[in-house]
């Protein structure tokens, strides 16, 4: 029966160009996606950038421009990033749009009338020297719980803790680098302290990882506080109705922004999406985000929907930070890499490969280790699966008029095709790319294996129409068939062209069973070329300071 999925990746903000860190999360959802689809079932995927707030309105003053021209301008950027690592986004929007403020005003509104939001004077840090409060993501200071220095003032990215910004230890301001004063000002409240039983509830249906369900567990024990939703002028984004000079925080209608950018794709059709957000829904809804931003995810934003009557998340999927060469990217060593200085040297689909040979549905740290980026790349794509095409098709082309021998469908490597892909299904639904990626180039190797044990070259040698050359070089084809299928969701445009190179077409994984006998194919031509190390030695020049 087929599925109906909605599925969205974290907001990236719109104050900086896509990086690999971002494209990671991007690629692992559009992976999972692609799956859906050739499995038949129906899947929306969105997303936006994510536009409110104070540094939003500095970048724009610092470039003479509007927050609102400035935004947009972005917004094609990140957008034109992400299809050139061949993400498919059904939509990708903003969330300074119409369809956001509606749902961001409708769901507060309900939150008032049902006594959620409380008002109280809060002592807030401002930055007199640019005459403005400070958002919390611009201080920076010591953790109050960790003594990690060089934090953010909401969360700890090495303890994961979070806190008021006024809690952390020798706070200074991003901007002016001066400790911020103090200043008195109202603000409102999500009164998400009252939710504890039903967070635990929530979570007791696995819609997240246990060892992020056990994390989310300790903050309930510790207590939830009322959440801060709002912030003082100047601001860029959402005035708050009947408040003049007060703002939706970001966080209250970043989240928010998922429903909008459905709603956007979906346009009028306002019975599909209720059909996805009702409380009573057999659709499913899915997130990946890092995992810095889990308590916003799996904590705030279900309950917010709660009081809403909108459903909860099926599932919160969160993953680890992307390192290079086991350290943070760095500007300095050029491993802070734009996604527009990778695409000018090598193959977006290298790097989807690679991130998912070591993609997991846990949240450990993800390395990208160059010098094992280069030998597992050219090791697995061109000597195990390209290799495949290369060297049989050959054959076929010249001896046998490029026409494929008859093939027994209970072939040995058939049947490990097939028991393959049952483990393969289960390892991408389960978001376990690398055990997937082991399974296929393991296909791949005992093909390989298969095609060297029979020395084709030397049966043609012998004779010209050799029976047992031909069903050789057929089989081999026949698996690179269904292994480019296995890789599809990673490879997209290597599949398309092996597709065309097959004689095929939509191909999905219905076809893994496609018997090829008797079928004529194109001559072949190079589908991918190996990485140099030279690639990667400009990238890394090119992305330095």
């Amino acid at each position: 029966m087929p599925r109906k999925i909605f599925v969205t990746s974290a907001l990236p903000n719109a104050n900086g160009p896509i990086h690999l860190g971002h494209m990671l999360e991007h690629i692992q959802t559009d992976i999972w996606v692609r799956f859906q689809r050739m499995r038949g079932h129906e899947v929306i995927y969105t997303c936006a950038d994510d536009t409110h707030g104070t540094a939003t309105m500095l970048k724009a003053e610092e470039e003479d421009t509007t927050p609102e021209e400035l935004i947009e301008r972005v917004r094609v950027e990140h957008q034109l990033d992400f299809e050139n690592f061949l993400v498919n986004h059904d939509n990708y929007y903003s969330t300074h749009s119409q369809e956001n403020q509606y749902y961001s005003e409708l769901i507060y509104t309900k939150l008032k009338e049902k006594g959620l939001i409380i008002k109280k004077d809060v002592e807030q840090l401002f930055d007199k020297h640019k005459g403005l409060f400070l958002a919390d993501r611009f201080i920076k200071g010591t953790c109050p719980k960790c003594h990690a220095e060089d934090q953010y003032g909401d969360n700890c990215q090495v303890c994961g803790a979070t806190y008021d910004a006024t809690e952390l230890v020798n706070s200074r301001s991003v901007y002016s680098g001066e400790p911020p004063e103090l200043k008195k000002s109202e603000h409102f409240f999500f009164d998400l302290a009252q939710f504890g039983e039903f967070l635990k509830d929530w979570l007791g249906q696995n819609p997240v990882r246990s060892e992020v369900a056990n994390k989310l567990r300790e903050w309930l024990e510790d207590g939830l506080r009322p959440w801060d939703i709002s912030r003082d002028a100047p601001y860029f984004g959402f005035e708050i109705p009947n408040y003049p000079n007060k703002y939706f925080y970001v966080w209250l209608d970043a989240p928010i922004g998922y429903l909008a950018s459905h709603k956007n794709f979906l346009s009028e059709d306002t019975e599909e999406f209720s059909k996805y957000w009702n409380e009573d829904t057999t659709t499913e809804l899915y997130h990946f985000i890092g995992k810095d931003i889990i308590y916003f995810h799996a904590l705030f934003f279900p309950a917010l929907l709660l009081k809403a009557n909108f459903r909860q998340p099926t599932g919160v999927f969160a993953h680890g930070f992307l390192t290079i060469d086991g350290e943070k990217m760095s500007k300095s060593k050029g491993t802070f890499i734009l996604a527009d200085t990778y695409l000018k040297h090598l193959d977006p689909q290298f790097i989807r490969y690679y991130f998912s040979t070591k993609l997991t549905e846990g949240i450990e740290d993800i390395d990208l280790n160059l010098e094992d980026f280069i030998q597992k790349t050219n090791s697995d794509l061109v000597g195990k699966y390209i290799n495949l095409a290369s060297r049989s098709s050959n054959f076929i082309t010249k001896y046998f008029n490029g026409t494929l021998s008859e093939i027994d469908e209970n072939h040995e490597l058939l049947q490990l095709s097939r028991k393959a892909a049952e483990k393969i299904f289960i390892h991408y639904e389960n978001r376990e790319f690398s055990k997937a990626t082991k399974e296929i180039m393991l296909l791949a190797d005992k093909t390989n294996q298969y095609f060297d044990n029979n020395k084709p070259w030397e049966e043609i040698k012998k004779d010209n129409n050799s029976l047992l050359a031909h069903e050789v070089c057929s089989v081999t084809l026949l698996m690179f068939k269904n292994i480019s299928i296995f890789l599809s969701p990673i490879l997209p445009n290597i599949f398309k062209e092996s597709q065309g190179f097959l004689n095929l077409k939509n191909l999905s994984w219905a076809d893994l069973d496609l018997d090829l006998s008797g079928h004529t194919i194109n001559e072949y031509s190079p589908l991918i070329t190996r990485i140099e190390k030279e690639s990667i030695s400009r990238i890394i020049e090119d992305s330095k300071e």
